[in-house]
């Protein structure tokens, strides 16, 4: 079995006028199953972080089932994360149990996570060992597989989901940051202020070897991340989500360079590191919260409301990154017990402004196939062809793709070896401008917060916004600049 691995400042959260970072929720006893909801629970370990336990098991759920452990945020509850982020409706779907821890206003102001105190984000201590009780109790009572644990959270609950996969790398397979920030970004009241509202430029390598500290002398596997951030979040600024991406590409051993950008609904824009180690996805005019987009459609979930904010559905493409559709989408995408033979030969077959068209060898035993895109699966039926086009994509954009075999019984296989492909359009000669920084921000091609201008896309820091400082950009893809020409 493989294992992965006192309150924020008063004067911070009167000082921002704003929550600043959040978690939430609890089962009695192991309860015998009636109507799936959610439930407090009790006596579930020494519990050093003084935290509560909630957890939802939907009707019917299977033994050896993943296991999702999400976090609130600032001011909210356990209950107002399991009513409102989405997670609900896929864990009734696809048969995963959802663990919400909870905290409260005795251990922090604002009922937030101490994300940023050594002694609550320290492996064996505080609040991260109180939510590794919760896991080994629900492995232990609900049956869930040890091996298929994952964590995600808004906020100071984001910053404890870092917490959580660097101090436990051994207990997640994947896990997920929302409006979050680095791993030990702060280790003190007064410092978490920085890193919120203006943000601490460390290098890839400094931020890695964080993480690598939090579980000294590991050398397994790490969890893959996905990294979410609002591109207007004023609370916790949208650069802290380009530093979780080189602290965790770092940590991935993979580059800061995407594999592969590409657009979502609701102006989002996915970038892919490695082979999917790591995602950050940066939501176009988005404040501080978790993304959701209620409706019935098969990628929407989730209810508006306070920091609940209606962009793009962001559990259901972290259910996908996890793989807890029943597909390959987990660590290593591996194939079910029985699949059939994994597809080789992918290869692409041509590209227009709008479209990728791929084929591949017949995989032995298989009926049909499934196409991913950046790791989130585009086809909603196994088609039998031994081909497929993927359409209404970005021009000029760099995707990767994989394919996966599907037998009769509906069982799929591992996924195949990536390849990328570019759609055609908007030209080939990358634009390069020098300016100010205050012009820079004034044309739209970087944005300013906490007095300092960052570049669109990249969120590289340029230096203070003013007339004085001058700075090289350079446009690499639709409204992204990085610095230099």
């Amino acid at each position: 079995m493989r294992r992965r691995p006192p309150a924020l400042l008063a004067r911070i959260a009167r000082a921002a006028a704003v929550p600043v970072l959040i978690a939430a929720a609890v089962l009695t006893g192991a309860a015998p199953a009636q109507a799936a909801s959610l439930t407090q629970v009790t006596g579930f370990g020494s519990n050093p972080g003084n935290l509560s336990m909630y957890a939802y098991r939907p009707d019917g759920l299977p033994s050896n089932a993943p296991l999702v452990v999400a976090l609130h945020g600032c001011t909210q509850d356990a209950n107002a994360y399991y009513t409102n982020s989405g997670w609900k409706k896929f864990a009734d779907q696809w048969k995963f149990a959802v663990v919400f821890p909870q905290t409260s206003a005795a251990n922090a102001a604002n009922a937030c996570f101490n994300w940023f105190l050594t002694g609550d984000t320290s492996r064996g201590q505080g609040e991260p060992a109180s939510i590794k009780q919760m896991i080994d109790y629900s492995v232990a009572n609900y049956g869930t597989d040890a091996d298929r644990v994952f964590v995600t959270g808004l906020s100071a609950g984001g910053a404890m989901s870092a917490a959580m996969l660097a101090t436990y790398p051994d207990v997640f397979a994947a896990g997920s940051i929302v409006a979050g920030l680095p791993y030990r970004c702060a280790t003190s009241q007064v410092n978490a202020y920085t890193c919120m509202y203006s943000t601490v430029s460390k290098t890839p390598q400094q931020w890695g070897d964080l993480v690598r500290a939090g579980h000294s002398g590991y050398t397994g596997p790490r969890p893959r991340v996905s990294i979410w951030h609002g591109r207007s979040d004023a609370v916790v600024v949208p650069a802290n989500g380009t530093e979780l991406r080189d602290q965790f590409t770092n940590v991935a051993g993979v580059s800061q360079t995407p594999t592969s950008t590409s657009s979502l609904p609701a102006g989002t824009t996915l970038e892919v590191y490695g082979n999917d180690a790591v995602r950050l996805y940066q939501v176009a005019n988005m404040g501080h919260g978790t993304p959701v987009d209620p409706g019935t459609g098969t990628d929407q979930c989730g209810t508006a409301a306070a920091y609940f904010l209606d962009t793009i559905c962001s559990a259901y493409r972290d259910a996908l990154f996890f793989g807890l559709d029943g597909g390959s989408g987990g660590p290593g995408n591996p194939g079910e017990p029985g699949a059939p033979a994994t597809p080789t030969g992918l290869a692409v077959t041509g590209t227009t402004a709008s479209s990728v068209s791929l084929s591949w060898a017949a995989a032995s035993g298989a009926s049909g196939y499934h196409v991913y895109r950046n790791g989130t699966r585009v086809t909603s039926t196994a088609a039998a062809a031994t081909g497929y086009t993927d359409s209404g994509l970005t021009a000029a954009t760099s995707y990767s793709y994989a394919v996966s075999a599907v037998n009769s019984a509906g069982t799929e296989s591992a996924r195949s070896a990536t390849v990328s492909a570019t759609t055609t359009g908007g030209g080939t000669a990358p634009v390069c401008v020098t300016a100010t920084n205050y012009a820079h921000v004034q044309a739209g091609r970087a944005y300013q917060s906490g007095g300092y201008a960052y570049a669109n896309g990249s969120d590289q820091r340029m230096g203070l916004y003013n007339t004085f400082y001058t700075s090289a950009l350079k446009q690499t893809g639709p409204n992204y600049w990085v610095i230099g020409c």
